[in-house]
C-alpha cells in the first residue's frame, strides 16, 4: 500500500526521532564504558586481574541483558497506554513491572552468586578463578538495582523523557572511576581487592543511579512525571499484567541473549587459529560495538514513537514514523560504513600497536562494511515489531539465524576450511541478512494484519 509521507512529515518525525535517541545513544555509551572503565583499571593492576575481570563480565553481562531484556517490555506496554490517552494506566503497568524487577533482581543475585561453580567446568584456569569468583560475589549485589533501574528507564523513555536518564547515566560513570580505585587499592579502610575491587564498585555505582533516578522520578515537577506518580497506592501484584509483561519481555530478553551470546563466542570459536586472529577478532568487534550503539539507539527510539501509534491504532502515522526510521537506519549504516572504510588503519591503531594485528584487523574491518547495513536494518525492524508488541516471532527468527545457521557456518568455516578468523564474519553478514530478510517480512505480515483490523486511519 502507498502512503504519502512528505518532507515536512519526515522533518517532523525526524526531529522527533533525533529528540529521543540522542539522550538514549549517550545512555548507551555511558553503559558500555563502565565496562571499558573496569578493563583499563584492573589492567593497570596485573594481566591476571584483567583476565578474571573478563571472566567474571563474560559470565554476568549475558544475565544482565536477559533481565534487561525482558523488563525494557514496559516501554511499548506504557506507550501505548499513552497512544490510547490512558495516562492513568502507566502507574499501574510501572507498579506491576516493578514487582516483576523485584523477583528477577533476587533471582539474579542467586544465579550470579553460583556462577564461582561453573569456573571450573569452564577450564578457567585456577589462579584466575579465585579473583574471579570474587568479582561476581561483588557485582552480584548490584542485580536488584540494575533490574529496578531498566523499568525506572524504561518509564522515563515511555514518557518521552530520556535526558534523566542519560544524566544519571554520566554520573554513574565518573562515580565509577574512583570507587574502582578505592576498592581495587584498598583506601578509607575499605579492604585492597585488586581487580576483584570493580565488581564492588559496579554494584555500587549500579545502586547509585537507581536511587538516583527513584528521586527525580518522585520529585520531579515536570508534567510527564507529574501526571503519571507510581509510588502513590502502589496496588499488590497483579498476575494478568505481569502476565502481558512477561509474554512480551520474555522473547525481547531472550532474543538479545542470543544476539549477544553469539558474538561472545567468536573468540572461542577463533581461538585455535591463534593469538594474532583472535586479537583481530577482538578488535574489529570492539570497533562495530561501539558503532552498534547508534541503530539501537534509534531502535529504541523507534519502539517509543510506534508503541504510541500503536496505541492510537493510527496506521498511517505508525507507518510514516516506520519509514522516516527505516531511512535513517540505511543513511546512518551507510554513514559508518564509509567512516570504517576511510578509517580502518586509525581505527585498528586505536586498540593496538601490533602491526600484525593492525593489518590483520584491517581486513576483518572490510567485513564489517556489510555488517553495518544488515545488523543496522535488522535490529531498527525488530525495534518497530517490538513498539509493536510482537516479540515472540522475532525471537524464533534470532534463535534461528544466529544459533542455527551464523553459528554453525562460522564453526565450520573458522575450523574446517582454510578461510581463516573471516570466516566467522562472513558467518555473522550471513546471519545478519538473513534476519533483515525474515524480520521485513514479518514487518510487512503485521502491516497487512493491522491494515484489515484498522483500515488506514489518518488521525494525528
Amino acid at each position: 500500500m502507498v502512503f504519502p509521507l512528505s518532507f515536512r512529515d519526515f522533518r517532523s518525525y525526524s526531529l522527533r526521532l533525533g529528540v529521543l535517541a540522542l539522550p538514549i545513544l549517550i545512555t548507551q555509551f555511558c553503559q558500555a564504558a563502565l565496562g571499558v572503565v573496569d578493563a583499563i583499571m584492573a589492567g593497570q593492576v596485573s594481566a591476571l586481574d584483567l583476565a578474571a575481570v573478563a571472566v567474571g563480565s563474560g559470565i554476568w553481562l549475558p544475565l544482565f541483558l536477559l533481565a534487561t531484556g525482558i523488563l525494557i517490555a514496559t516501554t511499548p506496554l506504557i506507550g501505548e497506554a499513552i497512544g490510547q490517552n490512558a495516562h492513568s494506566k502507566v502507574p499501574h503497568i510501572t507498579q506491576q513491572s516493578l514487582w516483576t524487577a523485584g523477583v528477577i533482581g533476587i533471582v539474579g543475585f542467586i544465579i550470579v552468586n553460583l556462577a564461582p561453580n561453573i569456573l571450573g567446568i569452564m577450564g578457567v584456569p585456577a589462579n584466575i578463578q579465585p579473583i574471579a569468583t570474587q568479582y561476581l560475589h561483588g557485582v552480584s549485589f548490584g542485580f536488584p538495582a540494575l533490574a529496578v533501574y531498566a523499568v525506572l528507564r524504561s518509564y522515563c523513555e515511555a514518557l518521552g523523557r530520556p535526558e534523566p536518564v542519560t544524566m544519571i547515566s554520566i554520573i554513574g560513570l565518573l562515580a565509577d572511576i574512583p570507587l574502582n580505585y578505592i576498592f581495587i587499592h584498598g583506601l578509607f579502610g575499605m579492604p585492597e581487592m585488586g581487580g576483584a575491587g570493580c565488581g564492588v564498585a559496579t554494584a555500587l555505582v549500579l545502586w547509585i543511579n537507581v536511587l538516583l533516578l527513584a528521586t527525580y522520578t518522585s520529585f520531579t515537577k515536570r508534567q510527564q512525571f507529574a501526571s503519571t506518580r507510581f509510588f502513590y497506592g502502589f496496588a499488590s501484584p497483579n498476575r494478568q499484567q505481569i502476565k502481558k509483561l512477561l509474554k512480551l519481555g520474555i522473547p525481547i530478553g531472550i532474543s538479545i541473549f542470543f544476539e549477544a551470546s553469539l558474538f561472545s563466542l567468536g573468540a572461542l570459536v577463533i581461538s585455535p587459529l591463534g593469538e594474532l586472529a583472535t586479537a583481530s577478532h577482538q578488535v574489529a568487534l570492539a570497533v562495530t560495538s561501539q558503532l552498534f550503539m547508534i541503530p539501537i539507539s534509534v531502535a529504541m527510539a523507534l519502539t517509543i514513537m510506534i508503541s504510541n501509534r500503536f496505541g492510537e491504532k493510527n496506521l498511517l502515522a505508525l507507518r510514516q514514523v516506520q519509514a522516516t526510521g527505516l531511512t535513517w537506519t540505511i543513511l546512518i549504516a551507510l554513514t559508518c560504513m564509509l567512516g570504517v572504510w576511510l578509517f580502518r588503519p586509525q581505527l585498528a591503531a586505536a586498540f593496538t600497536d601490533n602491526p600484525a594485528v593492525i593489518a590483520q584487523s584491517m581486513h576483518l574491518l572490510v567485513f564489517a562494511l556489510g555488517y553495518q547495513l544488515f545488523d543496522g536494518w535488522q535490529v531498527n525492524v525488530a525495534g518497530i515489531l517490538r513498539g509493536m508488541q510482537d516479540t515472540t516471532v522475532p525471537m524464533w527468527v534470532t534463535l534461528f539465524c544466529y544459533w542455527v545457521v551464523a553459528l554453525p557456518l562460522g564453526i565450520y568455516l573458522v575450523r574446517f576450511t582454510d578461510v581463516g578468523a573471516q570466516g566467522f564474519w562472513m558467518a555473522l553478514i550471513t546471519g545478519l541478512f538473513l534476519s533483515s530478510i525474515l524480520l521485513t517480512l514479518r514487518l510487512r505480515y503485521q502491516q497487512r494484519r493491522l491494515t484489515a483490523l484498522w483500515g488506514l486511519q489518518t488521525v494525528k
